[in-house]
């Protein structure tokens, strides 16, 4: 569980210094949880943030029913929004591999 708190703390500074706004951390509904929702302008990334050895272990452990319930998470927050009509949204993975800076993946699924 610390390891998976530490990785998401990385990964929002690195957002952060990338010029995202982050709105929310570990956003829970009944559907799913999204980790990290960044807001920069007009632009929504619902971010995914997988702690693994690798970029590609990181990728892969987003699969389908994972991504379904990141982007059924992401719906109810948009329509929790009162300007939702003007965002957009993409949906994102930041990858945290040991002693490495973590690598965002824009637009991964």
């Amino acid at each position: 569980m610390w390891r998976g708190q530490a990785a998401e703390h990385l990964a929002a500074l690195s957002l952060r210094l990338r010029g995202y706004r982050i709105v929310a951390r570990r956003y829970r509904t009944k559907l799913g949880e999204v980790d990290i929702i960044a807001r920069r302008g007009d632009l929504v990334a619902f971010v995914e943030v997988k702690a693994r050895p690798d970029e590609r272990a990181a990728i892969d452990a987003v699969d389908y029913a994972t991504q379904k319930r990141i982007m059924d998470a992401a719906d109810i927050w948009l329509s929790r929004q009162r300007d939702h009509a003007k965002l957009s949204q993409r949906f994102d993975i930041v990858a945290v591999i040991p002693w490495r800076w973590p690598r965002h993946f824009p637009d991964a699924f």
